[in-house]
């Protein structure tokens, strides 16, 4: 009988590098040779990590992804909170795509044509939203995206919010702001989930190491679980990051309920981005220590 569940692959490791290889080894990049690759990390502001990608998170995930045959590597970025060129230079994105040849497309900076109109059809936006046509054309799109809490309506931020920096705010030639009608709608979360509905993602990769429990997204009280997660499955893996943020005590909004009842990953199961409950969700530690999370992590999914 065909598995029809969604895995997250889990290791725990003190060495960062070495643990992003583990596990993407175990994911297996073969398909991945020959593709252009859009990539999105998380770098909303110029805070150190877990507020923005670690650099060695990036380095590594860009390694194995060149060791795989990839034709072009693309990083796609829009910042909320700061100038996003300002934020990437900062963080030394601009530096380390010099010394690994990939490419940094600031978002804010693309012409009117780069950008493709998403209709609104039965989604949350008032006017739809854009989306760069460098990810909807791309072969294969990669995310990065960090664990923490939002506290600006969004309650949580892993890999379905990291999608926000992938909108236009203003289309240029235009003075509608997409994110202010996005940060006073009832319905931020829902509509953050349906930005999902409308690309695909071929691989997901949490820096767990360290995470947020409340606050965010730029400051909050750090934990350290100490995980690197990846799926293929953006609504299992936010499962499966709410599951650590609860280990820990995490805030109100985030504890409250039903995992899949929470509105981002209610919306995007909807909309079959990911899985629909926690049942259909496989975790797949690779070694002791994470076999140990897998066990608690299973526990709160199937009891919370």
């Amino acid at each position: 009988m065909k598995n029809n569940k969604s895995k997250v692959l889990i290791t725990k490791n003190k060495d960062r590098t070495s643990a992003v290889e583990e596990i993407l080894k175990v994911f297996d990049l073969e398909n991945f040779s020959g593709q252009k690759v859009a990539l999105k990390a998380n770098y909303n502001s110029a805070d150190q990590f877990p507020a923005s990608t670690h650099p060695e998170t990036l380095r590594s995930l860009i390694d194995c992804l060149k060791r795989a045959g990839t034709r072009k590597i693309t990083l796609l970025e829009r910042s909320g909170m700061g100038n996003t060129r300002k934020v990437l230079e900062k963080r030394g994105v601009f530096k380390l795509s010099s010394e690994m040849d990939f490419e940094v497309v600031v978002l804010d900076e693309i012409e009117r044509d780069s950008w493709v109109k998403i209709e609104r059809n039965g989604t949350h936006w008032l006017k739809g939203f854009y989306l760069p046509s460098l990810l909807c054309e791309a072969d294969k799109v990669v995310q990065t995206c960090c664990l923490k809490t939002h506290g600006f309506g969004g309650h949580f931020t892993i890999s379905l919010k990291n999608s926000v920096g992938l909108v236009s705010k203003r289309l240029p030639g235009s003075l509608y702001d997409y994110m202010a009608e996005l940060h006073i709608s009832p319905y931020q979360r829902s509509m953050i989930a349906e930005i999902n509905h409308y690309y695909p993602v071929d691989l997901l990769l949490m820096d767990a190491t360290k995470a947020f429990i409340d606050g965010g997204p730029a400051t909050g009280t750090i934990v350290e679980p100490g995980l690197i997660l990846a799926s293929k499955d953006r609504v299992a893996l936010d499962a499966v990051g709410v599951a650590i943020l609860r280990y820990h005590g995490t805030t109100r909004n985030v504890s409250q309920g039903k995992i899949f009842e929470l509105t981002q990953i209610k919306r995007a199961a909807e909309l079959g981005v990911g899985v629909s409950s926690e049942n259909k969700i496989e975790l797949v530690p690779l070694d002791d220590e994470s076999q140990k999370w897998a066990v608690d992590l299973e526990r709160i999914l199937k009891t919370q």
